[in-house]
């Protein structure tokens, strides 16, 4: 399974697995695993679709999210779990990565770190808007990361009743602290630039929110 890594400025530090969109590990992905090394983090982002025959799509294409779609439905869940758990477990056993390490995934890849985080133990989970999560909440009680949990409060694909039965599951499971953010007026893959459904503000506090809860949880100033 090829992976693309990202090392910080100092070489070392804690480790993220970074887990991409139904896109793939998009300009988008990568430039998120860019933001995370320059924090401080050694950044992995393994290519989930590495058993199809195609491994993305442009997600600035009118066509995007009808190809992307066909794509994940291709996948096998736990073999894709599989998958990331091995990708996460190869992170850990890098030399670069000092300090513990922790998952962070958007959408699809949201769902996927959420189900990771509950077979792997990472110290510290961050979801955007995971989109398997609704389907994915009897694994609450096997999920011991500090975890930070976002989503969008006009979402398309993921609906308020959904959004409040995650609050409730991910709240009330015993673990690690959890923190539960929601964005008025940001819809799905709201951090996602290239993508139609961006919102400037509320990707611009999920993500200092998420450099902030990391630091709190993974600290890269303390390896």
């Amino acid at each position: 399974m090829p992976g693309y890594l990202w090392l910080p400025p100092a070489g070392t530090g804690p480790g993220i697995l970074l887990l991409q969109e139904i896109f793939g590990v998009s300009r988008y992905i990568r430039q998120r695993a860019a933001d995370l090394a320059s924090a401080g983090y050694v950044v992995l982002a393994p290519e989930l679709y590495w058993r199809l025959p195609a491994t993305g799509v442009d997600e600035t294409s009118p066509a995007a999210l009808a190809d992307a779609m066909g794509l994940v439905s291709q996948l096998d869940w736990p073999t894709t779990v599989d998958d990331a758990a091995a990708a996460f477990e190869r992170l850990r056993s890098l030399a670069e990565v000092r300090g513990g390490s922790g998952v962070v995934g958007f959408c699809f890849g949201g769902g996927l770190a959420y189900n990771v985080a509950a077979v792997a133990s990472p110290d510290v989970l961050v979801s955007y808007y995971g989109s398997a999560l609704p389907d994915l909440l009897h694994l609450a009680p096997s999920v011991s990361a500090a975890s930070l949990h976002h989503f969008g409060l006009d979402d398309e694909f993921i609906d308020n009743a959904a959004v409040e039965r995650i609050r409730e599951a991910v709240t009330s499971a015993p673990g690690g602290p959890v923190r539960f953010e929601t964005y008025e007026g940001a819809n799905h893959a709201f951090d996602n630039p290239d993508f139609m459904l961006h919102h400037p503000q509320a990707s611009a506090l999920a993500w200092e929110r998420t450099l902030s809860f990391l630091s709190e949880h993974l600290p890269a100033d303390r390896v």
